[in-house]
């Protein structure tokens, strides 16, 4: 599902606009971004959690010419997902 999907999907399901359902997502979009960059991250219950996670420096191999790197220490955005989601994903 690409963004405009999650759009059109709300603004079907509910008594939104689709400008106004465009702003709604706009608006938990930058709200999830603050919240990872923080460093406070963002929990909801039953979903997941999502975090910045440090990743330490370490030597890398480009796979196309075998020439081995280093890549620098750095923080990338997690994903956790919680329990409920874990069950509906791998409900037979």
């Amino acid at each position: 599902m690409k963004k405009t999907d999650l759009i059109l999907n709300l603004s079907d399901h509910s008594r939104l606009s689709k400008v106004d359902a465009k702003a709604s997502v706009e608006v938990i979009l930058e709200a999830l971004t603050k919240g990872i960059v923080s460093g406070e991250g963002v929990e909801i219950r039953g979903f997941g959690g999502f975090y910045k996670k440090y990743r330490k420096a370490r030597l890398g191999i480009n796979p196309k010419t075998s020439e081995r790197t280093q890549v620098k220490e750095k923080f990338v955005p997690f994903f956790k997902p919680g329990k409920s989601l874990r069950k509906s994903v791998n409900k037979d």
